[in-house]
């Protein structure tokens, strides 16, 4: 079982709900990087996943691609991220998750992406633009270096395509919460418990929710009737105004969630 899985598992067997927050490695300079990570460590996160900013995001709302592009503008690389969190491997105590596009590993060169980012204590990666009838493209270097890839299921996925995506799914199943890109929402969609639950029938890979998430409400919703979730926008948004509070008080609700 690979290490991103059993930390997952391990939090959920405790009975709490996994906490992912995302990043974006590099909005405000790649030197807030460490210290952001360590103090996300220190909040309780299961595992931290960071984005790598890409001058064309299918999947990234206006939030998450302002970050990016101010990322950009500061001069982030693929290179310099894993550069910087290697500076600083030997201090995670959570496994991190790459969210990046396919074009920069191709660039990067896939094996060599591959140990860089083992070397960077990178366990997950997620290409969303990247369909899994192509993932064999990256996963033999990714399988070398033990890191999971990691797939996203959307709510129009077939029932045929959701079995085939959770099958192939390492680390942990991706669910998106809604039809679109990225962003704090205040209303979801019915009965995507019943999504949710049907989704964990096809395997014993646990299934996180992301998309929209911005409230410890929302955490324990959904946390109710999956593994835990993944909060983005609302992590970007809190970074940029030193918002410490808030992102605490997310990451508490993930350890007050009863599953129904």
């Amino acid at each position: 079982m690979s290490l991103l899985k059993k930390t997952i598992l391990s939090i959920t067997a405790q009975g709490h709900k996994a906490f992912v927050p995302y990043i974006m490695a590099g909005d405000g300079g790649l030197n807030k990087l460490q210290p952001t990570i360590l103090k996300l460590q220190q909040l309780g996160v299961t595992a931290i996943e960071v984005g790598i900013p890409f001058t064309d995001p299918v999947a990234d709302g206006p939030t998450i691609e302002r970050a990016g592009e101010r990322a950009l503008a500061n001069g982030t690389t693929l290179h310099t991220v894993l550069e910087t969190l290697t500076s600083f491997a030997s201090e995670l105590t959570v496994p991190l998750v790459a969210m990046t596009y396919l074009n920069p590993i191709l660039a990067y060169g896939t094996e060599k992406f591959a140990k860089d980012a083992r070397a960077a204590g990178i366990r997950g990666v997620i290409i969303p633009d990247m369909p899994l009838e192509e993932s064999e493209i990256v996963q033999p270097a990714l399988k070398n270096a033990s890191i999971d890839l990691v797939q996203l299921v959307s709510l129009t996925s077939t029932p045929e395509r959701i079995e085939r995506l959770t099958k192939r799914s390492e680390g942990f199943i991706y669910a998106v919460t809604v039809n679109g890109i990225t962003g704090a929402r205040s209303s979801f969609a019915t009965q995507l418990d019943e999504h949710f639950k049907k989704i964990q029938t096809y395997t014993d890979t646990p299934v996180l929710a992301g998309f929209g998430i911005s409230t410890p409400d929302h955490v324990k919703s959904f946390g109710s009737f999956c593994s835990g979730v993944i909060v983005g926008s609302k992590i970007v948004d809190c970074l940029v105004q030193d918002d410490w509070t808030t992102i605490e008080n997310l990451v508490k609700a993930s350890k007050t969630v009863a599953m129904k």
